[in-house]
């Protein structure tokens, strides 16, 4: 008998666990569309390039939203930067924290590099769930974090004992950190919209999340674990 099919993938052509499959590897793996599309050719299964677009559009951000509330707590040393991505022909800049330990603490696109866009980031990662108050935020040259960081206390966002360090050697745990994400959106061969790029950022960041062991009761090297834990996210583990 045919099951239920997840109401997450509602009225869509291909069962939902084709759909994950190719969302999870896009997300994971250096992979292209077209790729994807010739991989599942190889299994017989005809699914165009821009249809997996549409999947990744439309679950990316589904598991980022869902994952969050499974992460475990990051600790109160942050490493603030920020790193540069091509979105349509032009430069955009992607802020990510990790703490002491390389845990992703949160991240942001921006067109802008600038002030504005750092205090936008700083509060959307103080807003995040499982993320307390940092006792110390350690960024690079950047000239907006201090000033930015001055306000936060002032409003009360940021605890006022809260120091603002600019060692640049002590960022390089989040340098390291953006090699994974870069080489992802490297292999995709960029974007081309800014808003394509946030949605497909934020399930590449989720899921290198999840690689990292930050799921509070997922090991780090348990694989299968790991794609079970994104399928039941999803819905799947729960179809009958």
């Amino acid at each position: 008998m045919r099951r239920n099919r997840p109401a997450l993938f509602k009225g869509r052509h291909f069962e939902a666990e084709i759909i994950v499959l190719c969302v999870r590897w896009y997300l994971r793996f250096g992979l292209s569309y077209r790729n994807l599309e010739e991989m599942r050719a190889e299994r017989n299964l005809n699914v165009d390039h821009v249809t997996i677009w549409r999947w990744v559009q439309r679950y990316a951000p589904e598991l980022n939203r869902r994952c969050r509330r499974e992460l475990r707590r990051t600790n109160g040393s942050w490493r603030v930067d920020e790193t540069y991505l091509r979105v349509a022909g032009r430069w955009t800049y992607l802020y990510r924290a990790v703490d002491s330990t390389g845990a992703t603490i949160d991240f942001l696109l921006s067109a802008r590099r600038d002030a504005a866009a750092a205090k936008r980031f700083l509060q959307k990662a103080l807003r995040s769930p499982g993320r307390p108050r940092p006792r110390v935020i350690n960024v690079d040259g950047n000239p907006s974090y201090p000033k930015v960081i001055a306000e936060l206390k002032k409003s009360g966002e940021l605890g006022r004992r809260c120091r603002c360090r600019p060692v640049r050697y002590l960022n390089n745990i989040v340098e390291q950190d953006h090699r994974a994400i870069k080489r992802r959106v490297r292999a995709s061969q960029g974007f081309r919209s800014f808003w394509s790029a946030t949605r497909t950022i934020q399930g590449i960041e989720m899921v290198n999340m999840i690689r990292k062991g930050q799921v509070r009761w997922l090991p780090k090297g348990d694989i299968a674990g790991q794609v079970a834990f994104v399928a039941g996210l999803l819905g799947l583990a729960t179809a009958a």
